[in-house]
């Protein structure tokens, strides 16, 4: 258990509080098919967790030599936003199991909860409506890839969430992911907390390669691990 109890939590989504049955890295490696590319498995996988155009962008400049136009990338990121919209009409996302207890509980105990993701605006929007995590009714800032210049491994994203939020300390930040990105932009950004959690892409293995201050099984578990009593356990 930690000796401090972080001011702002900072997660990201799909396969850390979101199930979204990796449906974004089938899609991505459908659209760099579709557009002239021919990734690998290993090409997908270190992409993981980066933003979606950045992963488009150089995914398709190993298959052609040359990079995309912006005119290009831009139709090609509008076909992978079309796409993955129609696999989550198909297969709906959902919170991980525990996820919304847990969210609930450090809010409770007054910790701030931002969610951080390589989707653009837009997809990142008609999810959360689809999870009913709209608004600030459950977290209470989301930021984008497309919010920042640039997206893991640079930190910017979690500076981002704490500007929003009006946290200037990142020794009180805990960042948290299931990808190497997530854990080096944490680390990048020097969060006091740098958490993989094994609930997504990455394994104990895989995350335990890079620098991370604790891995844990799920989001499910960071309530009990900070020492926050449930909410629902301590009502009458």
């Amino acid at each position: 258990m930690p000796t401090a109890t972080p001011h702002l939590v900072v997660l990201d989504i799909a396969g850390t509080t979101v199930d979204e049955g990796q449906h974004v890295y089938r899609v991505l490696a459908e659209t760099v098919v579709a557009h002239g590319g021919a990734p690998s498995q290993a090409d997908i996988a270190r992409w993981h967790g980066a933003a979606k155009h950045e992963a488009l962008r150089a995914l398709l400049t190993a298959g052609a030599g040359a990079p995309p136009d912006d005119e290009t990338l831009r139709a090609v990121v509008a076909d992978f936003q079309r796409r993955l919209k129609a696999a989550y009409t198909d297969h709906p996302p959902r919170p991980l199991p525990g996820v919304p207890e847990a969210l609930a509980d450090l809010r409770s105990a007054g910790i701030r909860i931002a969610l951080t993701t390589g989707f653009d605006r837009d997809i990142v929007d008609s999810l959360l409506t689809a999870l009913g995590w709209e608004g600030d009714a459950v977290v209470d800032a989301v930021v984008c890839g497309s919010d920042v210049a640039l997206g893991r491994p640079a930190p910017y994203m979690i500076f981002r969430a704490m500007e929003r939020l009006g946290v200037t300390d990142v020794g009180s930040v805990l960042v948290a992911g299931d990808t190497p990105r997530d854990l080096q932009a944490g680390t990048n950004s020097g969060a006091g907390f740098v958490v993989g959690v094994l609930s997504g892409a990455g394994n104990a293995d895989e995350l335990g390669a890079h620098r991370h201050t604790h891995l844990l099984p799920s989001v499910a578990e960071l309530p009990a691990w900070l020492g926050i009593r449930s909410a629902a356990a301590s009502a009458p």
